[in-house]
């Protein structure tokens, strides 16, 4: 086991009830023969973790949360190769069982028992967090740890266009939804050789990047009828879903090309009811549709991760403009309380750590 000197204690934001993050020393994480001891030097606030913070969603009482991290490797257990003191890195959050039947046969999202970090045990709004060995992978050295740590959401789109299948050239594609996954949709797309990327939201700033960013077309659903403009203009050959929004998880099956590909990428929060016109385009279309689940393949974590890696190191993905506000640990629920106020016109916030 190597390890350097650390503290017995850290500083954590701690969950202890809905709404109250509370900035303490807690108990720096042991390792355990498989693990990677990690100090934490960025830590993206998802989605996800709203809910988290605001709603009570979690497994158990206290907790840290936190699953988009980077950092540098500060100790290694025993039975750790590969991976080296000082190495900078990033981490999967799953944490599969691979003992299931999905495991076995390579789909580790699939897992029937699996583990995740900041969600089913302690994540990295911390200043160490433990890690598989498995999960890490290494990013350059020059590579910014706020950039880093947009790794785990890059690899959430490129996972949802991969599962449109082959896509070919010449095509079109709507992105609804312009969040923190649209975007790296919106600029994975283009990487991919899709030039007439349709982006749509209510936000005019969101839309202003998205312009900024390569969309062939913006379209704002509170000025313009979507539907009626893709029926008019033509429909698209791919459709992707990010905003979870239930009123477009049904309205985007009226935006696709018969035997285009509908791809569900945004979490459903409430009933999606589908009109029964709407439902039937599914089978005079012959429709192509699929969810999307996470970011991992096989072999774990999945080349998406590696992708993730190569695409923000070659400056074919950019994130500078998507992380809008950063904040020290310290700030603790002000960062959340942040990223809720619509006139703060965020996108990622992110939480900066042993700077």
């Amino acid at each position: 086991m190597g390890q350097e000197a650390i503290p017995k204690k850290m500083k954590a934001l701690v969950l202890t009830e809905s709404k109250k993050l509370v900035y303490k020393d807690v108990i720096i994480p042991k390792i355990g023969d498989n693990e990677v001891l990690v100090k934490v030097k960025a830590c993206g606030i998802c989605g996800s973790d709203i809910d988290r913070v605001e709603n009570g969603g979690v497994h158990f009482l206290p907790i840290i949360i936190g699953h988009e991290f980077s950092g540098i490797v500060v100790g290694t257990g025993s039975l750790v190769k590969n991976i080296s003191l000082g190495d900078h890195v990033t981490a999967a959050p799953l944490i599969p069982c691979n003992k299931c039947e999905n495991c076995l046969n390579g789909h580790p999202a699939m897992c029937n028992d699996y583990s995740f970090i900041g969600s089913r045990e302690n994540g990295a709004m911390a200043e160490y967090v433990s890690v598989p060995a498995e999960n890490i992978l290494k990013i350059p050295e020059n590579m910014d740890f706020a950039k880093a740590a947009c790794i785990e959401p890059l690899t959430v789109a490129i996972h949802g266009i991969e599962r449109a299948g082959l896509l070919h050239s010449g095509s079109t594609a709507v992105v609804y939804g312009c969040g923190t996954i649209g975007m790296f949709v919106l600029q994975c797309l283009k990487i991919k050789g899709i030039e007439k990327v349709y982006v749509i939201d209510i936000d005019e700033n969101k839309l202003n990047l998205a312009q900024k960013m390569g969309a062939y077309k913006v379209i704002n659903s509170s000025q313009v009828d979507v539907v009626k403009y893709f029926c008019e203009q033509g429909k698209a050959d791919y459709v992707f879903e990010t905003a979870g929004v239930n009123i477009l998880q049904a309205q985007i099956l009226s935006l696709v090309k018969k035997n285009g590909s509908v791809v569900y990428v945004g979490t459903a929060q409430k009933d999606v009811l589908i009109p029964a016109k709407v439902f039937e385009l599914i089978l005079r279309g012959e429709l192509k549709i699929t969810g999307s689940w996470m970011s991992y393949s096989s072999p774990f974590p999945g080349k998406e991760w590696l992708a993730a890696i190569e695409y923000l190191e070659s400056g074919k993905i950019v994130v500078d403009d998507i992380i809008t506000h950063k904040f020290s640990l310290k700030a603790g629920h002000k960062a959340f309380e942040t990223m809720l106020d619509k006139n703060q016109k965020t996108l990622k916030v992110m939480y900066l750590i042993n700077k």
